[in-house]
């Protein structure tokens, strides 16, 4: 397999800076909104503070992937000697909690780092926290390329066919080649 380099992009997050102001989440519900900033609703939010006020805890949780079943872990954490379960860290959009859930569908919510044409300089949530708590980084990283079979090519055009039909694709790949 060849070696390609691929961007990564992340979040590093300073649990000690946060003091929980939200302005991440605000943000975040805002740029997500449609139309672009058209309300605030931090339900909608793709990362969240997992927030205990009287103990000044505050440790913000970016929207990760969905998974179709929940985790068999229910391990506790015990921070300044308050018990947190361990669904309150997890990143994950599963069946078991509506967190990062859209709150009218269901849907589950991923961060997508506020990718956007033309892409920004950084994730709307770093560039609001004023704390600097939120540490966004980019990284090249030489990953192997994954071989592409003839065999998955083929059930690709077979379901675009499925969904499409034979003369929306021919005329789509038509277009495609003269560009």
């Amino acid at each position: 397999m060849a070696k390609v380099k691929k961007t990564i992009k992340g979040l590093t997050i300073d649990a000690d800076k946060c003091n929980g102001c939200r302005a991440c989440e605000v943000i975040c519900s805002a740029f997500h909104a449609a139309p672009r900033y058209s309300s605030i609703n931090p339900a909608r939010s793709r990362i969240r503070i997992v927030r205990d006020p009287l103990k000044d805890i505050y440790i913000p949780v970016q929207a990760g992937e969905y998974t179709a079943s929940e985790c068999t872990g229910r391990n506790k954490y015990i921070v300044d000697g308050k018990e947190y379960d361990e669904c309150d860290f997890c990143r994950a959009s599963c069946p078991s909690r509506d967190l990062f859930k859209e709150p009218d569908s269901g849907l589950p919510l991923k961060c997508d780092m506020c990718e956007d044409d033309p892409p920004l300089e950084k994730p709307k949530c770093v560039e609001w926290c004023l704390n600097d708590a939120l540490i966004y980084a980019v990284r090249e990283e030489e990953v192997d390329e994954a071989e592409v079979s003839p065999g998955d090519v083929e059930i690709g055009v077979e379901s675009l066919i499925d969904k499409y039909g034979l003369k929306q694709v021919l005329d789509t790949l038509a277009r495609r080649s003269k560009a």
